[in-house]
């Protein structure tokens, strides 16, 4: 299968952010902010809390309200339990650390060992006397499983033996507080749902003084290392009536529906009939969005820097159209803008 998008480019180590804002700065939201305008074809650079001054009164953001859960698991390739404490690497050269990803019925469970060397049948021995079984791989994901645990309640599980999910330019271990928006409420994703992440309380106050609407749903985000051909997988999303009621209600008014992260572009176009009206929706959403399929409702979005050829790319294509994703990007790459997680951020109006 072949890329989703074609945006290319090199991402020098150094441009990879290690640790949060708050490490390297003042605050969470001590990030910088490009901003792409689709109605001059311009590009601003600025700061994150510059960021009300390019919204409008009547303006709705939409929130993920999703919470993080620390979904990394160490665990080793043998059918007796490792013990040990939560968080902590196996003492045994098989070990192994499983990311637990997205739940599903009968109690399975995506899961992404991070060592491809494993086959259909493979048992891990985790923390607390618990074993996970790999059954078949997950569609035609190369690193993807669909798993077997035996524990009565994964989250509570991974609350008390796993730890957040983080990939190799991250050089040391940050609490599960650290992967959480000050916003989140509902816990369910594998990984933050990062876009939101700068946000704080008094960024929240400036909006609402500034007339910005501000709504919720909620999607549960799964594990984000996937190869650049394959397809976003399912995810479990929510748009409650009353979000759908002032998207509607912006809408009428002429103003602008602003995404805060690709997971929420996802779930409202998720929500979203053909005529683009939003609908209370909850349920699983298998919807990829590229430039041929477009997006219905959505005005902008406040995304972070993704990664050469990552399928979110496709989306910003679909949004700002592909000439503008190359700009931006070279703008970043010029500007010095740091990437993943704990990165910078970039707005797309």
């Amino acid at each position: 299968m072949t890329a989703l998008t074609t945006v290319d480019f090199v991402l020098p180590p150094e441009l990879e952010a290690r640790e949060p804002a708050e490490l390297r700065g003042d605050g969470r939201d001590d990030v910088r902010l490009l901003v792409t305008k689709r109605d001059d074809d311009s590009i601003v650079h600025a700061h994150f809390r510059q960021l009300p001054r390019f919204l409008e009164p009547g303006d709705l953001l939409v929130l993920n309200t999703t919470a993080t859960l620390p979904s990394a698991v160490w665990g080793r390739f043998s059918n007796l339990p490792p013990g040990g404490q939560a968080g902590k690497p196996v003492p045994h050269q098989d070990a192994i650390m499983l990311h637990f990803s997205t739940p599903l019925p009968g109690g399975l469970v995506v899961v992404e060992p991070r060592n491809t060397d494993v086959r259909e049948g493979e048992r891990f021995a985790l923390p607390g006397e618990v074993t996970a079984t790999l059954l078949t791989r997950y569609r035609d994901s190369q690193r993807l499983w669909i798993a077997r645990i035996d524990v009565a309640n994964l989250r509570e599980y991974l609350m008390r033996f796993g730890r957040p999910i983080a990939y190799s330019y991250i050089d040391r271990n940050f609490g599960i507080d650290t992967y959480q928006t000050v916003y989140a409420d509902a816990p369910g994703s594998a990984e933050m749902p990062s876009a939101g992440r700068a946000f704080t309380r008094g960024m929240l106050v400036c909006l609402r003084r500034r007339g910005v609407r501000l709504a919720k749903l909620v999607l549960h985000a799964g594990v984000a290392s996937l190869e650049t051909h394959e397809r976003p997988y399912e995810e479990y999303f929510e748009v409650p009536l009353r979000t759908a009621n002032e998207v509607r209600r912006a809408k009428e008014r002429g103003n602008r529906v602003i995404a805060v992260g690709t997971t929420v572009v996802r779930a409202l176009e998720s929500s979203t009939d053909r005529a683009g009206n939003v609908i209370a929706s909850r349920g699983w959403t298998d919807l990829v969005i590229t430039p041929e399929r477009g997006v219905r409702v959505v005005d902008g979005l406040l995304t972070g820097f993704h990664e050469p050829r990552a399928t979110h790319l496709a989306m910003l294509e679909a949004i700002a159209g592909r000439e503008r994703v190359d700009k931006a990007y070279a703008a970043a790459l010029g500007g010095r803008y740091l990437w993943h997680e704990f990165g910078d951020l970039h707005l797309i109006l």
